[in-house]
């Protein structure tokens, strides 16, 4: 068959999406007008462009002479592995990128492992080698370790190794930049590989859908492999559900991906990957099969969820005024939509009006909640808590491998502070006056702490974790140390209580801001919390003093996104998110 599908992985910012463009410019492949000459052409969500990551997985298709090559370019960060552990069951090999300087990094070896589990041929690409300081030959070293590290046999350990710059558009045989042309080696290696499809024409139809998108007219796609047989527009085919319940439906509309369209078609063969419209309930993981003979294929099973937080309608003195849809059923009926398409979040009603929603890490429930907010809808979270695990009449809770790199002057701080929240050092070195630490801690001691650490390091230190293992908890947790300001009144915020209060703490909000009674407005700068009137204005009066007021200085509030305030909040405060603002409250108002 000429087709060849590939799945590209990496660490998040080893530059995956500008590979994809860089291959897409080289076959020369169509682009539409919106999208000509632009970078990042994968990176297409808002959302994405905004925070420079790949957050949901997306296809693209290249023909190079005359082989159809289906690319999935996948997120990097751990907390979308869902995304990762999906799209790697359609690939037939992949390509692992490798930042020539920094080496394998903890989600290299995230992504490393989920491909060692399908058995699928890898590909090594030591990109970015045009950076200062790069080496490649220490990066594939290191990358051969982390083979032997998680069980790979020998056949995997004899993998090609590909070095480039995808943004240079180079790519060869040997780490010299100078005698590369294009890109053009790596189509070769790909085509030499990476196997085709298996599967047979002969054989009864079977596409297992491994992602969703939304049409206006169409309505639901389903995104999938065709496995076997040949799937055609207009045909009744047989649809298994999850239950292995089979229901006859008829394919309204097929498509095939051409560069980075789908474009209609009549039918598709064996090993391509299609969307299809026309199964209205069609969810992930479940199988489109011959009407006559229907046989499911294993559904997807994905790592479960660490963390979890409770979601509620806004109830706050604000409910109502700023978002679109506020009402308790609209808001359930949008968390369960979702599990339509994420595979790796969970959720399940709790007490009264609320639900328990569990996923990946904070970075996951984050982007949900930014997703939702964005949508017109207002709600309210719970502090981030991680899930924990019975085994053998034992409590057991997650822990991450923490990659550090620091200059060596802020390494004790950040060791000291790691310490505090029971992390353990691990493996430790110093090389040119950096220092490279690997520690394990548990999941619940990272809460909050990636702001400190860009504070502690100057912005210099890079921090990255990825989840382990389950273990026994650590016993000697100290709750928050400082408490907040909470506000004792209701209305606007005014710049002479302001100044007042800012002594006793760090603000999150400035002048002619509306806030009510129980909003926190800072963090006290003690333990305990501290009602204060950020309301208070000054008595006037007919006497007038000279120079008064002049040296009143008043700090610039601290800015609290969504991130951070999940970050901040304690047991007895909510985030209230509404489309324009974040607010943080005590739930006993």
């Amino acid at each position: 068959m000429n087709i060849r599908n590939i799945a590209i992985i990496a660490h998040v910012d080893h530059g995956k999406t500008t590979l994809v463009d860089t291959l897409l410019y080289k076959s020369n492949t169509k682009l539409s007008k919106e999208l000509s000459g632009n970078h990042l052409l994968m990176d297409s969500d808002d959302m994405e462009k905004e925070r420079g990551i790949t957050i949901f997985s997306k296809n693209a298709s290249v023909v190079w002479e005359g082989i159809k090559i289906n690319i999935i370019d996948t997120p990097g960060h751990a907390d979308f592995g869902g995304e990762v552990e999906r799209v790697l069951s359609m690939a037939d090999g992949c390509l692992l990128l490798v930042d020539a300087k920094e080496g394998p990094m903890p989600q290299t070896r995230f992504v490393l492992r989920k491909a060692l589990s399908f058995k699928i041929p890898i590909i090594i690409v030591i990109n970015k080698i045009d950076k200062p300081d790069a080496n490649p030959e220490k990066a594939v070293n290191k990358t051969f370790d982390l083979f032997l590290e998680l069980g790979a046999n020998e056949d995997f350990l004899d993998f090609p190794v590909v070095y480039a710059s995808s943004k240079e558009g180079k790519a060869g045989l040997q780490p010299d930049l100078e005698k590369m042309v294009d890109v053009s080696p790596l189509f070769d290696v790909i085509l030499e590989k990476i196997p085709s499809p298996t599967g047979s024409e002969k054989n009864p139809l079977q596409i297992h859908i491994t992602s969703l998108a939304q049409d206006s007219f169409k309505g639901k796609i389903g995104i999938g492999k065709v496995y076997n047989g040949t799937a055609k527009k207009g045909k009744e085919v047989s649809y298994i559900n999850r239950n292995n319940e089979i229901s006859v439906l008829k394919i309204t509309s097929l498509m095939t991906f051409v560069g980075l369209e789908k474009q209609e078609t009549e039918q598709v063969s064996t090993g391509d990957i299609i969307a299809v419209a026309g199964i209205p309930d069609i969810t992930i993981g479940e199988t489109i099969a011959d009407k006559n003979d229907p046989e499911a294929l294993p559904t997807l099973e994905v790592d479960r969820p660490t963390m979890k937080m409770q979601f509620l309608p806004n109830n706050s003195p604000f409910s109502g005024k700023e978002g679109i849809f506020s009402t308790s059923r609209q808001l359930r009926e949008r968390l369960y939509k979702e599990l339509q398409t994420d595979v790796a979040l969970r959720i399940e009603d709790g007490e009264g009006e609320s639900w328990i929603v569990s996923g990946r890490g904070e970075l996951h429930l984050a982007i949900l909640i930014e997703r939702i907010r964005r949508e017109g809808y207002e709600l309210q979270v719970g502090r981030p808590r991680v899930i924990t695990k019975e085994e053998d009449e034992k409590t057991l809770v997650p822990y991450e491998k923490v990659s550090i790199e620091v200059p060596e002057e802020y390494s004790g701080v950040v060791i000291e502070k790691l310490g505090r929240k029971n992390g353990v050092v691990k493996n430790m070195y110093s090389e040119a006056n950096i220092t490279f630490m690997e520690i394990l801690i548990p999941t619940r001691g990272l809460f909050g702490y990636r702001g400190e650490f860009l504070t502690d390091t100057k912005g210099l230190g890079i921090m990255n974790s990825v989840f382990l293992e389950y273990a026994l908890d650590a016993k000697n947790w100290k709750e928050r140390e400082q408490g907040s300001l909470v506000s004792l009144t209701t209305g606007q915020t005014n710049l002479y209580g302001l100044v007042n209060i800012q002594k006793r703490g760090v603000l999150f909000l400035g002048p002619a801001v509306s806030v009510y009674r129980g909003q926190v407005i800072g963090q006290h700068s003690r333990g305990g919390d501290l009602k204060v009137n950020p309301c208070k204005t000054k008595k006037l009066s007919n006497m007038r003093s000279k120079g008064e007021g002049v040296s009143d200085h008043f700090n610039t509030p601290k800015t609290i996104d969504l991130e951070a305030a999940l970050l901040y909040i304690g047991d007895d405060e909510l985030v209230e998110v509404t489309p324009k603002s974040i607010r943080i409250r005590k739930i006993e108002i």
